[in-house]
């Protein structure tokens, strides 16, 4: 439970921020080029944007700082699926948005920030932090050191693994001497070499 609420506190605060880019981008963009008097999906646009832009700085918060224990190891995966859970919080906001501006009529800038900023946030972000934990960084898929090539570093490990766990190699043996023929005492005479050398004793009278 400690562990939980540490995560929710840093995500609050890394949302925290991703908030004030959302927040001053989108009302930069609808008060200027995006303002709904020249362009009447202006709102929509400016939040798209600004979005997006906290999208970028709440993956990095949240992968370096409030998740850093189960970052994963595939990181074109991971940025993938936090980018889909952060396109399902932009639906949330945006759904918010447009329903408050198009089919109820509050079309003020007040209400716009309202919808987007304060229900549609809320609701976003509870979404958000239940797919971040659960799905994209999940503790079961969690790695100590996350690499930008799994897959190299997969085969070092497979390598390294069993020569580690080997069992120490037996001393060497001493180098057997030299074969040198030796001539065997107990060998038996050759019987025409025995006969020989009874004929050549004398024999006595």
């Amino acid at each position: 439970m400690r562990k939980l609420l540490l995560q929710f506190t840093r995500f609050g605060l890394v949302g925290g921020v991703g908030l004030v880019v959302d927040f001053s981008v989108f009302n930069l963009l609808r008060a200027t080029i995006f303002d709904p008097a020249h362009i009447h999906e202006g709102p929509v646009f400016a939040k798209i944007i600004s979005t997006i832009l906290a999208i970028i700085v709440n993956w990095i918060g949240n992968r370096f700082w409030t998740f850093r224990e189960h970052r994963g190891r595939q990181l074109v995966r991971e940025g993938i699926e936090f980018g889909i859970v952060s396109v399902g919080g932009l639906l949330i906001g945006l759904f918010c948005l447009f329903v408050s501006h198009y089919v109820l009529g509050f079309t003020s800038l007040l209400a716009d920030n309202f919808s987007s900023n304060v229900i549609g946030l809320a609701l976003g972000t509870a979404f958000r932090f239940s797919l971040y934990r659960l799905w994209v960084f999940s503790p079961r898929r969690g790695e100590p050191r996350p690499a930008l090539f799994p897959d190299a570093d997969d085969a070092s490990e497979a390598t390294a693994a069993p020569a580690a766990l080997a069992a120490p190699e037996a001393p060497a043996a001493p180098e057997a001497p030299a074969h040198t023929v030796t001539r065997n005492p107990a060998r038996r005479s050759r019987p025409g070499a025995a006969t020989g050398q009874a004929a050549a004793v004398p024999q006595s009278d």
